[in-house]
């Protein structure tokens, strides 16, 4: 589930990167600035989206489609038979097929991935670059290139940001091993009214679940 968790907080965190006006060129640095004040303003938010992977050299070429709801640290995302949910101080991952839930407590530390310390750590550990204006999926769009400093798996983050709306449309991240995963947005709601006990897991629901806590 590392790759997973590490989209969650890609998608809740990825509007606050690259806010230090000492990295990357002025351009990106300006639409990011605006990108990022629209978006700390949201309460809560959903989104449904696609998930593509893709390998040219394997051979890969994968589509899914998923639903994510998010308050602050707090998220529930559902994703090809499974479903990820978190209060912040733990995870249960439901896997359906095998009426199996998994628990782990939330990271913590400077490396954990969580959206709390995302938003310090991509300011300093990031380069935003403006690639160009673009016309995709039926608007216009910015097209904007994070560049790690060091120490990740993947070289570059490419945001497509909805110019009018300042939205993001799609979020790819360019793996060292060659591959790219893509999210692809398709709905996005801002202050949405969470339903109660989503971000917790309920088992008296699944009274057969066999429970695997890796705590």
């Amino acid at each position: 589930m590392k790759k997973t968790s590490l989209i969650i907080a890609m998608v809740m965190s990825i509007p606050l990167f690259a806010q230090n006006n000492e990295k990357g060129d002025r351009k990106s640095n300006e639409i990011m600035k605006e990108f990022t004040a629209k978006t700390e303003s949201y309460a809560s938010f959903m989104t449904e989206f696609t998930y593509k992977m893709e390998n040219e050299e394997a051979g890969i070429d994968e589509s899914k489609e998923g639903e994510l709801m998010v308050e602050g640290d707090k998220y529930n995302l559902k994703i090809a038979g499974q479903e990820v949910i978190s209060d912040g101080k733990t995870i249960w991952t439901y896997i359906e097929d095998a009426d199996e839930v998994q628990i782990n407590s939330a990271e913590e530390g400077e490396d954990a991935i969580t959206p709390n310390n995302l938003l310090t750590a991509y300011n300093k550990d990031y380069k935003s670059k403006f690639v160009k204006e673009d016309f995709v999926y039926g608007t216009s769009a910015y097209i904007i290139d994070l560049t790690p400093n060091e120490g990740k798996t993947f070289f570059k983050v490419r945001l497509t940001l909805d110019k009018d709306k300042l939205e993001i449309l799609e979020i790819s991240i360019f793996d060292k091993n060659g591959s790219t995963y893509s999210y692809v947005i398709g709905k996005f709601v801002p202050n949405v009214e969470i339903p109660e006990g989503l971000f917790t897991f309920d088992a008296s629901k699944y009274p057969d679940v066999d429970v695997v806590d890796m705590r």
